[in-house]
């Protein structure tokens, strides 16, 4: 829910990450998500401690949050959740958990999904509890232009199954529809965005920074105010 508050909508999807920074494919992957599954919100959620990356994230907690804020300012759908912020703890966070929380949190008759790029898919098998994600919130994933689907489905987490089903995109966005199934007999949807030319890194991202030795100045890959952030936080140097 956006700063813990009352969500709007019944529609939502989360979309978490390290946003290290938050790049402009970020929103085009929250955009075609919000246009293609007629979303009411799509919900950025910094990590605070992310279980596969234990040296953590180049920015803090703090400035990852404050730079994803300026992000998606003003944009409609649109909004921060904390419910992946730090645990006073410092133990990491876990997206099954905080899907489960946020699906708690839903209207009656809501629906919730997780957003996710291709590369954070690939590496769903290495997930805690990574196999029962999809049947918490159906998956949306957006992948590389002419990346086969015969290469998702062979990093499913072990026991699931990938069938396709019939896809009618009516809309500016391509949207495939499919179905997840385990051999106990559930069953989720699962929804593939394949069309969105987005190759962006935000570690590519940070090196072109460093290499630059300056902040100043505007990047095609950030939006101006993420810019202007990182210039005068100087961070990524």
């Amino acid at each position: 829910m956006p700063d813990g508050g009352n969500q709007t909508g019944s529609r939502v999807a989360f979309f978490g990450g390290s946003f290290d920074p938050p790049h402009r494919g970020h929103l085009a992957i929250a955009q075609a998500a919000l246009s293609a599954l007629q979303l009411d919100t799509v919900l950025f959620a910094p990590v605070g401690a992310q279980p596969l990356k234990p040296t953590g994230s180049t920015a803090s907690f703090e400035d990852r949050l404050a730079m994803t804020r300026l992000a998606i300012d003003g944009v409609p759908g649109f909004a921060i959740s904390l419910l992946d912020a730090p645990t006073p703890t410092g133990a990491p966070n876990y997206t099954i958990d905080t899907l489960q929380t946020l699906r708690s949190q839903l209207p009656a008759g809501g629906a919730l999904f997780c957003l996710m790029g291709a590369d954070s898919f690939i590496g769903l098998r290495r997930w805690h509890r990574g196999a029962e994600i999809p049947f918490v919130a159906p998956l949306i994933v957006a992948s590389r232009p002419g990346q086969p689907l015969d290469e998702l489905a062979d990093v499913l987490p072990t026991g699931l199954d990938l069938d396709p089903e019939p896809s009618e995109s009516t809309g500016p966005v391509d949207l495939r529809t499919y179905t997840l199934r385990t051999p106990a007999g559930a069953a989720a949807p699962f929804y593939l965005l394949p069309g969105l030319h987005i190759d962006l890194s935000a570690t590519a991202i940070r090196q072109q920074i460093r290499a630059a030795r300056s902040q100043s100045g505007s990047s095609p890959d950030l939006p101006p105010a993420v810019v202007a952030y990182i210039a005068a936080h100087a961070l990524y140097q």
